[in-house]
C-alpha cells in the first residue's frame, strides 16, 4: 500500500463469508477519521438516519460529566478505501491478530453510533483530557449505499432497549433511581410484589406494580432528583411508603395470600401505576403541609371505595372505555380524591384541575 495511511492493532474475523475487523481508535481521532452521510440528503440516499438535535448534547454531557466511569459501545462503519490486514504471526493462534492499515484517502462512515461520534466531538472541547482514551470501532468493507443501508436496519432492528424497570434497577448514577431501588429493599411489601425487569404486567402476572411505576410515583413524591426533603429525603421516602403499604387493606390480603395480583388489578384501581403516582403525589403534599404529623393522617385511605364498580368516583377519573387511563391529568385527578381524604384543602391549581373535570362531566351529561 503506498501513500499515507492509519495503523491500528486489529482483530480479524468473518460474517457472512467478509472480513471484518475490530480496532481501537483515541477519542480525538474519531471526529477526523469517521464520515456520516450529509443530513440535507433525503432519506434514500443517506446509510442511516439524521442526527438528532437532542441525543447529542446528553450523549456529550454524559461524556464530559463522568469523564473517571463513562462507558460507550463500539462503532460500527464501513471502509471505501485501500485497507491491507498483517497477521501478527504465521501461527495458527495468532494469524487473526495484527496490523490494519487503512489509506488516508479511504472513506469510513458510520453504519452505527453517528450520535456517539457527534457527541464525542462536542465531549473533547470540555474534556480535553479525554482525547487519548479509545473506543472500539468494528470495520466492515463497503459495498456500496444498498449494503450500508441493511446493515443500519439490521443493526437497529435487532437491537432491544432495556426495560424501564431495569434501567432503574442498574442506574446507580441517577439520584431517582438510587431512591427507588433503597425504597424496594426498605419496603417488605415492595420487595414481594415489585416487577423488577418488565414494564408492563400480564393478567395472571404475581407481582402488583412494576419498578418503573415505582421510580415515577418516587419522582412525584420526591422530585426529579430526588431531594425534595433534603438529606432527610430517603428516610422520609421510605417511611411514608411504609405507612401506605400499612394502611391499604387490600395489600394486607395480598401479603397473607387471600386474594392474588391478578384479582387486584382486575377489581381495583389501586392495583395500577396511575395510582402508585398518585400516592406519590399525595406525599409530596402532606409531608410538606404537615411534616411532623402526617404518617396518622393516612388512616383514611383504608376507608375509601377501590372498586372499580365504584364508577361514580373512578370513572373517568383514572377509568377510560377501554380500562385504565396513565396520563398525568388522570395522576392529578387522583391525588385530588386522596388529598381531600385525608382532610387537605386543594391548592389553586388542584381545584383548577378538578373544577374542568367537573365541568367536563357536565358537558358529557348535556349531550347526553
Amino acid at each position: 500500500m503506498s501513500g499515507n495511511f492509519y495503523n491500528f492493532a486489529a482483530i480479524r474475523g468473518v460474517q457472512a463469508g467478509t472480513e471484518y475487523y475490530v480496532i481501537m481508535v483515541p477519542l480525538k481521532m474519531v471526529p477526523k477519521i469517521f464520515e456520516f452521510d450529509s443530513q440535507n440528503l433525503p432519506a434514500d440516499l443517506r446509510a442511516q438516519r439524521v442526527l438528532s438535535n437532542v441525543r447529542v448534547p446528553q450523549i456529550a454531557s454524559y461524556l464530559s460529566e463522568n469523564f473517571e466511569e463513562y462507558t460507550l459501545s463500539s462503532l460500527c462503519a464501513s471502509v471505501d478505501g485501500d485497507l491491507e490486514f498483517s497477521p501478527a504471526s504465521d501461527s495458527l493462534q495468532f494469524r487473526n491478530v495484527g496490523e490494519l492499515r487503512l489509506s488516508m484517502t479511504a472513506r469510513i462512515v458510520l453504519n452505527d453510533g453517528q450520535h456517539r461520534r457527534a457527541a464525542i466531538e462536542e465531549a473533547l472541547k470540555a474534556r480535553p483530557k479525554l482525547e487519548n482514551e479509545t473506543i472500539s470501532v468494528v470495520l466492515f468493507v463497503d459495498e456500496g449505499l444498498e449494503r450500508c443501508q441493511q446493515m443500519f436496519a439490521d443493526l437497529n432492528k435487532n437491537a432491544v432497549r432495556p426495560s424501564g424497570s431495569l434501567n432503574v434497577l442498574y442506574d446507580r448514577r441517577n439520584p431517582l433511581a438510587r431512591l427507588s431501588t433503597r425504597v424496594l429493599e426498605g419496603i417488605p411489601f415492595f420487595q414481594e410484589f415489585i416487577e423488577l425487569e418488565k414494564t408492563s404486567l400480564s393478567n395472571r402476572a404475581k407481582k402488583l406494580f412494576t419498578l418503573s411505576s415505582l421510580n415515577q410515583a418516587n419522582k412525584w413524591l420526591a422530585g426529579q432528583e430526588a431531594d425534595r426533603f433534603g438529606e432527610n429525603t430517603e428516610s422520609t421516602v421510605i417511611a411514608y411508603w411504609r405507612q401506605v403499604s400499612e394502611v391499604i387493606p387490600d395489600w394486607h390480603k395480598l401479603m397473607r395470600g387471600t386474594t392474588t395480583a391478578g384479582d387486584l388489578r382486575k377489581e381495583t384501581v389501586h392495583a395500577h401505576g396511575v395510582m402508585l403516582q398518585a400516592f406519590g403525589a399525595l406525599g409530596a403534599r402532606l409531608i410538606a403541609a404537615k411534616p411532623d404529623g402526617w404518617a396518622e393522617c393516612l388512616a383514611p385511605l383504608a376507608e375509601i371505595n377501590w372498586s372499580k364498580r365504584n364508577a361514580q368516583l373512578w370513572r373517568p377519573r383514572v377509568m377510560g372505555a377501554r380500562g385504565m387511563d396513565g396520563s398525568v391529568k388522570s395522576v392529578h385527578l387522583a391525588a385530588n380524591v386522596l388529598i381531600g381524604a385525608v382532610g387537605l384543602p386543594l391548592t389553586e391549581k388542584e381545584q383548577a384541575n378538578e373544577d374542568d373535570y367537573l365541568a367536563s362531566l357536565a358537558e358529557e351529561k348535556v349531550v347526553a
